[in-house]
């Protein structure tokens, strides 16, 4: 896969994974695509084959979210649940991570930043681990690769999103 230049993944320090990406959008409306259950199921998905049946957002501090996709190819599931600690409108959000069948040890906290320079903003996706392990476990999941194609889904579908 081809990643496009703004898409850049990195390891800040032993505990975190950093991921940036550049969306041809508003601030606003790329918020609204990590936050609006009814955006956030067309575009997170990962590679191609995947739907998300479930995606609740109860968008407070201290309001829980929860995703569940589903493998087309045999049905497989995986699910994740978490819990905002932190929202600032448009942005920035930091929450909780876990997976319900971990793949990693123990919980994650991500924190998501978006800023905006000449109509084209920046996503950055700092996601702290419990452990270098764990850290370490996802840095080689292949993990980018969902995201990327995620995210080239999410700037496709974009500019319909405005007129949602």
């Amino acid at each position: 896969m081809n990643f496009p230049d703004s898409f850049k993944v990195s390891t800040p320090s032993d505990r975190e994974i950093q991921v940036t990406r550049d969306f041809d959008a508003p601030r606003a409306l790329v918020f609204d695509a990590f936050t609006k259950p009814e955006l956030v199921r067309r575009w997170l998905l990962g590679p191609p084959g995947w739907s998300m049946p479930v995606c609740e957002i109860d968008l407070r501090v201290g309001g829980a979210y929860r995703y569940v996709w589903v493998s087309e190819k045999d049905g497989a599931q995986m699910g994740i649940r978490g819990v905002f600690r932190e929202i600032t409108p448009v942005e920035r959000l930091v929450a909780t991570e876990r997976f319900d069948d971990a793949w990693y040890p123990g919980e994650a906290l991500d924190t998501t930043a978006f800023v905006e320079a000449r109509g084209i903003t920046r996503t950055t996706i700092t996601i702290l681990y419990e452990s270098q392990e764990a850290r370490n476990t996802a840095s080689r999941s292949g993990m980018e690769y969902g995201m990327a194609a995620g995210y080239e889904r999410l700037e496709s579908l974009l500019p319909t999103f405005g007129a949602y």
